[in-house]
């Protein structure tokens, strides 16, 4: 099904190659499709984890195990892998550099199968530390991939279906989600005896990747640029391009090959120094900041609510909850199609504007919840709207961006940084967001409407355009803000800076 929707998509962008989609579908699917369906298959076995911990306790030491340490335990289960991410990007970007693009995804994969092995053998082991161990390494795969993953796409993409390539990392991401809150289902495998099976599923996409990946050559930019290897980027261009239509990708990289005259891949603190890359970094930085403090975590506390006082029976809502997953998966298609037709700008300016236009409904409406019977369907309403806005903004531009914005020698360091700030966002705000909510209620959205309002503002007067252009292209755009109003070219501001 993930295939033909993603198939239908790209024949109406009419990829140059079949050899190119192939790649998209086999780096996506151990890739974001793995991280999005391990954020969402942990939640379903929440009550089964909770009497393994309790019966696994009570086996070893003959004594219940006090509540607030069963909160510990199933707390530090579910947040390791957050951590996991963290490690794991910086591993990713530093392998993508040392080792390929494509031989980082393939090494990663192994982790990914140990995890499951952990997560699998946990229950007939009665040993709940080996959830804790499983769900660290998943962590650290998917922080690997969802950093190498969008290196490898911006890299193997024509600048004319840039846009769509990499929107493909948040397509496999939704799916993953909403793959998981489908397998999660006490029906399919989410019941009490079936719970470890369904968390040691994660090694089904790394076996995928591992299968189909070899498939497909490495990053042709990677060989050139970083390899000196003419010849094999030459050869992959043509698996991804076609014998007759490659050459235009390959003047491209000689380009940017020339500009950055023999420049090394840089370590990421060297970028925080560099100042032609000054502004791009900033953007990047706020960019995946707000993914994680826009609200949309809000938005799943809330819906989950909302849906309870629409009348809704407890035991209904995670069915009714696969319908915000089958929104995040159309969005993040449509995205895809109008990308590099809209542009960046208008969709992630748009779709932080009206996810703080929404913040503003649902605050009204979470306040007169229960005045009038018709409120709850309108809050409904609201929250699959902030949804969308957030899949055809956000959550499908953000990873384009930082591919976008950075040439051949920063961009590994860039993902590195960028993906940092996005775990570190997603923990704090996982820790944080109780203390909101309890604080503020429903007026938590005032936060959120501020947040999402200042980035909008920000991404209109900072970012420029760059659909259609080159990385050369969009760093001597940002070269105005980098270096006040001097418009000289690339060797003279170099020249300058000795």
């Amino acid at each position: 099904m993930l295939y033909v929707l993603i198939y239908r998509c790209t024949t109406v962008i009419q990829l140059p190659n079949r050899k190119l989609f192939g790649a998209i579908c086999a780096v996506g699917i151990g890739g974001s499709f793995q991280y999005g369906y391990n954020l969402s298959i942990i939640n379903a076995p929440t009550t089964h984890v909770h009497k393994f911990i309790n019966e696994t306790w009570y086996d070893r030491y003959h004594s219940k195990l006090d509540e607030n340490l069963l909160t510990l335990i199933w707390s530090v289960i579910v947040s390791v892998f957050t951590l996991g991410g963290l490690i794991g990007t910086f591993v990713g970007g530093h392998a993508a550099a040392k080792i390929g693009r494509k031989q980082s995804l393939l090494v990663n994969n192994v982790v990914a199968i140990l995890a499951a092995l952990f997560m699998g053998i946990a229950q007939p082991a009665k040993l709940f530390e080996l959830l804790i161990i499983g769900r660290f390494l998943i962590g650290f795969n998917a922080g690997v991939g969802i950093c190498v993953q969008p290196l490898y796409l911006g890299e193997i993409a024509p600048k004319k279906i840039r846009g769509l390539t990499t929107v493909g990392i948040n397509i496999f991401l939704t799916v993953g989600i909403l793959t998981g809150q489908i397998l999660g289902l006490r029906e399919v495998m989410g019941g009490e005896n079936t719970w470890s099976l369904l968390l040691a599923t994660c090694a089904i996409p790394a076996l995928l990747q591992l299968i189909f990946l070899p498939f497909f050559p490495e990053s042709p930019r990677y060989l050139f640029i970083d390899r000196k290897d003419y010849y094999r980027c030459q050869k992959a261009l043509k698996t991804f391009y076609g014998t007759n239509h490659y050459q235009m990708e390959m003047d491209d990289i000689q380009k940017e090959s020339q500009a950055l005259n023999g420049e090394k891949p840089k370590k990421i603190l060297e970028l925080f120094f560099d100042r032609s890359i000054k502004w791009q970094l900033i953007s990047v930085i706020i960019a995946n900041m707000g993914q994680q403090l826009s609200g949309i975590n809000a938005i799943y506390f809330y819906a989950e609510y909302v849906f309870k006082k629409s009348g809704i029976p407890e035991e209904k809502i995670p069915y009714v909850t696969l319908g915000t997953g089958v929104c995040e998966c159309m969005t993040a298609l449509t995205c895809g199609l109008l990308i590099d037709r809209a542009g960046r700008r208008l969709l992630i300016i748009g779709g932080y504007s009206m996810m703080a236009f929404w913040c503003i409904i649902l605050t009204v409406t979470l306040t007169f919840q229960d005045a009038y019977s018709w409120v709850p369907y309108f809050s409904m309403s609201a929250i699959l709207a902030f949804i969308l806005s957030f899949g055809l903004g956000p959550g499908g531009v953000t990873n384009t961006l930082t591919a976008e914005l950075f040439t051949q020698s920063a961009r590994a360091g860039a993902f590195i940084i960028g993906g940092s700030i996005n775990w570190v966002s997603f923990f704090a705000i996982g820790m944080v967001f109780p203390f909101i909510v309890n604080g503020l209620n429903q007026f938590c959205f005032l936060f959120f409407f501020a947040i999402c309002s200042l980035i909008a503002t920000f991404i209109y007067f900072i970012v420029p355009e760059t659909k259609n252009k080159s990385f050369i292209d969009i760093k001597d755009d940002f070269k105005k803000l980098n270096f006040g109003q001097w418009h000289g070219n690339s060797q003279e501001i170099a020249d300058a800076m000795m």
